[in-house]
């Protein structure tokens, strides 16, 4: 017979915040999931959807990985135990990835940038990538490309219902 523990059955992936305007802004080459450090209020905060990436950033310093600026707002329902809501907050990564973001990070130009929070078989993950800036001719192109996509499903769209 199983054990009751309590919980609900928390499987799956369950995305609490993404951060568009990263892929907008940046070019991503590469991507690690990392599990984080968190306080229960923290915890609890995410639990109900509420956090923001807008201004976050990621970066390594003695050899851990660390969140920046990502905002997850005070838990209503906290005490005094409550947490600061742009607190830094450590990254749990391997070992080899570590060395891997090290290595690719120290390159001039590469930044760390979260891409979305989420809850994975209720353990809460960040996305982060390493991106590159775009330049605004690049921007430019990415608009046009996805305005010509648009026109393009619209136009066959129209004729399939010709049809």
């Amino acid at each position: 017979m199983a054990r009751d523990t309590g919980r609900k059955n928390d499987t799956g992936r369950r995305l609490i915040a993404q951060n568009k305007r990263a892929r907008y802004d940046y070019h991503i080459d590469d991507t690690w999931e990392a599990g984080m450090v968190l306080m229960g209020t923290e915890v609890k905060a995410l639990r109900a959807g509420r956090a923001s990436l807008a201004d976050g950033f990621a970066h390594v310093r003695d050899g851990e990985v660390w969140l920046e600026n990502v905002h997850i707002p005070e838990y209503t329902q906290g005490t005094w135990t409550n947490h600061a809501p742009r607190r830094r907050r450590k990254l749990l990564l391997h070992r080899r990835e570590i060395q891997k973001i090290i290595a690719k990070s120290e390159e001039p130009g590469w930044t760390l940038i979260p891409l979305s929070l989420y809850f994975k078989d209720g353990k809460a993950k960040v996305e982060i990538g390493l991106a590159r800036g775009k330049k605004s001719y690049d921007k430019r192109q990415a608009i046009a490309k996805r305005e010509a996509e648009r026109e393009m499903q619209k136009a066959a769209a129209a004729r399939f219902r010709r049809r």
